[in-house]
């Protein structure tokens, strides 16, 4: 049962929400100067027969009958009783009734510097957050101080979160109207005919920005309201979730039909109260989650530790180490095939793409390899061995992102590259986890073509063919892999004993591998050598290459010296990737600062 007080600051919230509906009316129909001077309406304090006129007036009007009396009410009240005495609640009260003040000033400023997009967002922000402060006030008012102690702080994060990316993205929508952009793209879901648009103007970007954000939030919300009904069986959180969840499929919705009809105000207005709907939904989930007692959790396995913990556990599915390993050959080589810098819009769809290609295809292998990371110590860390994902999980996530990046290359880049592509996901699990990497020594070095295969995506991205530049590179990625790998191989050559997995140093010893390494690292330096007549190199790129290679293959021979020495496996394994890093780093600034041989 309510007290009055909480029944007060209730009427304060629904009071608020309707002057934020009411605001966007006034934006829809172009009704903000309606009263062109402030506190009166063309100097009398009833507006004139017109209808931007009274629009505009409603709006002051609600301000002033209901929210400002509501809200001062509710800072007084708490000011002169004994709820002074709780702090939080006491700051939120005092909060909202200094806005309320600052927000009717704000608004005469809107409306005597002509709709400043600045104030008009400054002003929808502000409103925000008095609703905010009032809902907070209304349910400390009902259920008492909180509890230090979060039940579950990573849900209670992940709300957070959500209400947040809201609230920016309400801010953003404010702006985008303020600078006219929401006819930027005439056309939903897609923009000037495409996914990833080729004009990108100040206006477009804007529009751009909060498509992109809406979709950010349609996720939050989704994992909010997931993680929400496998936490607990409280009634509440669970359907302010739901109620939740729908709101943002409508917002989605009245969204598109904002462009599809041209910006009514018959879909503008709806779109900003479900978006104030969600905003203040969102706060209340979030104060009700923070709520939960731990005898309304419901008790879970290890691996649902929570919202966070299990994104971590997604993200190391994809192994992201390897992953920003693969997109250093990337960009360097797009800038060789442009010969300067590609657009920006190109590189980030090849990045995206080649990031959940690679992901997809390292959750696949993880799903095969679960048990033997589970015997190997330097992969007993990783998710599946751990049970913080189900293998079947794992498996249906990496065919979902290996899906997903097919459909993202050719949509945003070409159907090369997208083929390219699934190649590359195809061989490393059918061909080096499925087949090589349990039967023969040699698999690291046949199997390693698929780490080379994004430097013919990126070539392909840009020329729309594979070039013999880009054959050169794979190569030289070809040939660095055995090394770069092997000497990781030999540092843990016990934990690959032990799970029976026939890398060279388990079956033909160290001092073999360690050969083995010198001849490969030579080959690399003789391959990398052969970009300079394939694609027209020059000084900084041969400089480079020989400066590089001949630390490499230093450090390769002091190896073979001493085969056993674990420290120097692991010195050349680090230097590997450095080497790799620089080599192609040089190969785009040769391609843009031109200092020719000839």
């Amino acid at each position: 049962m309510l007290t009055r007080f909480a029944k007060l600051a209730v009427a304060a919230a629904v009071a608020t929400f309707v002057l934020i509906a009411i605001g966007g009316l006034v934006r829809a129909t172009d009704s903000g100067l309606g009263c062109p001077d402030w506190p009166l309406c063309f100097g009398d304090w009833l507006p004139p027969a017109d209808l931007h006129a009274w629009i505009e007036h409603s709006h002051r009007l609600t301000a002033a009958v209901f929210v400002g009396p509501l809200v001062g009410a509710i800072g007084l009240i708490t000011v002169f009783s004994a709820r002074r005495r709780d702090l939080p609640l006491l700051l939120a009260a005092l909060v909202a009734g200094v806005l309320v003040i600052v927000q009717s000033l704000l608004g005469a400023a809107v409306v005597l510097e002509g709709l400043a997009a600045e104030l008009v967002t400054a002003h929808l922000g502000m409103a925000l957050v008095v609703l905010a402060a009032v809902i907070f006030v209304a349910d400390r008012a009902a259920h008492g101080p909180m509890r230090s102690a979060h039940a579950r702080p990573g849900l209670t994060r992940l709300i957070g979160m959500t209400a947040v990316a809201i609230f920016a993205q309400m801010l953003l929508g404010s702006w985008v109207t303020g600078h006219d952009a929401g006819l930027a793209y005439a056309d939903f879901p897609l923009m000037d005919g495409a996914l990833v648009p080729a004009v990108l103007g100040a206006e477009q970007a804007i529009h751009l920005a909060h498509r992109a954000m809406s979709l950010v939030i349609v996720g939050l919300v989704t994992w909010s309201a997931v993680s929400l009904h496998r936490s607990t069986d409280a009634p509440l959180p669970r359907r302010l979730a739901i109620w939740l969840l729908l709101l943002v499929v409508v917002q989605v919705a009245l969204g598109g039909l904002n462009v599809v009809s041209r910006l009514s105000a018959f879909f503008v207005v709806p779109h900003l109260a479900v978006g104030a709907a969600m905003w203040g939904g969102s706060v209340w989930l979030l104060l009700t989650t923070r709520r939960l007692r731990p005898s309304e959790l419901r008790l879970r396995a290890r691996s649902e530790a929570g919202p966070i913990s299990t994104l971590r556990a997604y993200v190391a599915l994809m192994k992201p180490r390897i992953i920003e390993l693969l997109l250093v050959t990337t960009v360097p080589t797009m800038v060789l095939a442009e010969r300067g810098v590609p657009s920006l819009w190109l590189m980030a769809a090849v990045v995206i793409g080649g990031t959940l290609a690679a992901g997809g295809a390292n959750a696949i292998n993880m799903y095969v390899d679960r048990d033997i990371d589970d015997v190997m110590r330097r992969t007993r860390h990783r998710p599946l061995p751990r049970h913080a994902v189900s293998p079947r999980n794992a498996l249906w996530f990496g065919i979902g992102l290996s899906l997903v990046a097919f459909g993202w290359l050719a949509m945003t880049v070409n159907m090369l590259s997208a083929l390219l592509a699934m190649s590359a996901i195809g061989f490393y699990v059918f061909v080096y986890t499925l087949w090589l990497k349990r039967t023969t020594p040699q698999n690291i070095v046949i199997g390693g073509a698929a780490g080379c295969v994004p430097v013919l995506v990126a070539w392909a991205a840009v020329t729309g063919e594979v070039g013999l530049p880009a054959l050169v590179l794979f190569a030289i990625v070809f040939y660095w892999t055995p090394p770069h790998f092997w000497a990781l191989a030999l540092r843990y050559r016990g934990d690959y004993a032990a799970a029976r997995v026939p890398m060279l140093p388990v079956v033909r010893g160290e001092a073999e591998t360690a050969r083995q390494i010198v001849l490969y690292t030579i080959a690399l330096v003789a391959v990398s050598l052969l970009l300079l007549p394939a694609a027209g190199m020059g000084w900084v790129y041969l400089v480079a290459a020989v400066v590089l290679g001949g630390f490499f293959l230093l450090a390769a021979l002091r190896l073979r010296a001493d085969a056993a020495d674990g420290r120097a496996a692991i010195n050349l394994f680090r230097y590997s990737i450095t080497y790799l890093t620089l080599l192609f780093a040089a190969v785009a600034a040769d391609a843009l600062v031109r200092f020719p041989l000839a």
